[in-house]
């Protein structure tokens, strides 16, 4: 199960066709499918999927993501095996093409969960990974993103309405392999005209992020700082291992306490130990994709 953010999505088609985010968002769980049918690893395939979701410019994560104040792309990714609870995390971090992917070297390293900033970068030229330039990210549709939360002196969701046009937010990934395995992860551009090093609730397990087989795999998107104070992800997964809720209704009560405790806007995806997939969202619209135990595809917006 895949997603591309939730937010106001009634004027998507003012800056690109409800068509686009669709053949998007199918492609992308085929070829997720086809690894799994391979009796590929839940954590591989979350990574590569959200790989493909950075790659794109329609999603705020990897190339065209959000700028913030000074006009620059800074993103933040985690991903989290429910097999051993690893997990690797990466916030405040610049050229990287695919930030989910020096997330996984994070996780592989083993000695830290979370890398930020500068200590980021130079890990991941410790490993090899290639530096873009900053012009690679950066879209004409975000330049104008920014100067109208600048001019409307906001700091604002992707998805947020400051124009009717305004829309989506952070991407995301959870699966369930054929070992019975679930991963999740998810990576963002952040909060448009976000200053001072703002970290959202992306890369911070528990948060946006989570998995742990004998619960679910978790991946989050909306306002960060209401997901970080209700640890959100977490909080689903303790839905299901304490009151023994499935996906569905672990994904429903858990938007449920977002609303009730800080009033949240976001969405989840939740896929659970049995493999049924599950969303939920306060917003009125959260763009997420799912096959569900080898099944059809499906893809909606709403």
């Amino acid at each position: 199960m895949i997603h591309g953010g939730a937010g106001a999505l009634e004027d998507l088609k003012n800056e690109a066709s409800e068509a686009e985010f669709r053949q998007s968002i199918t492609a992308i769980l085929e070829q997720g499918r086809q690894r799994l049918e391979k009796g590929d690893h839940a954590l591989d395939v979350v990574e590569y999927c959200v790989t493909l979701l950075e790659d794109d410019r329609l999603y705020n994560a990897g190339r065209g993501s959000v700028l913030n104040a000074e006009g620059k792309v800074e993103m933040d990714a985690a991903l989290m095996n429910g097999s051993d609870l690893r997990a690797g995390a990466v916030a405040c971090v610049k050229q990287i093409k695919n930030p989910i992917a020096l997330a996984r070297h994070v996780l592989e390293q083993g000695d830290h969960v979370m890398l930020v900033g500068d200590g980021a970068l130079e890990f991941a030229q410790f490993c090899q990974m290639e530096i873009y330039p900053d012009h690679y990210f950066i879209t004409e549709a975000r330049i104008k993103q920014l100067a109208e939360a600048q001019a409307a002196g906001r700091i604002t969701l992707d998805h947020e309405r400051i124009k009717p046009s305004q829309k989506l937010g952070t991407v995301g990934a959870v699966a369930r392999d054929i070992q019975g395995n679930l991963a999740a992860a998810t990576s963002t551009g952040g909060l448009v005209n976000k200053r001072w090093g703002r970290v959202g609730d992306t890369p911070v397990v528990g948060a946006g992020v989570f998995a742990d087989n004998e619960t679910c795999a978790v991946s989050a998107t909306g306002y960060g700082e209401q997901f970080l104070r209700t640890v959100l992800a977490k909080t689903i997964s303790d839905f299901v291992q304490f009151r023994g809720m499935d996906a569905e209704a672990a994904a429903k009560a858990g938007i449920e306490y977002l609303v009730a405790k800080v009033n949240g806007e976001g969405g989840v995806i939740v896929i659970d130990g049995a493999g049924r997939c599950a969303a939920a969202q306060s917003t009125s619209g959260l763009i997420r994709g799912w096959i569900e135990m080898g099944g059809e595809t499906y893809c909606t917006l709403g």
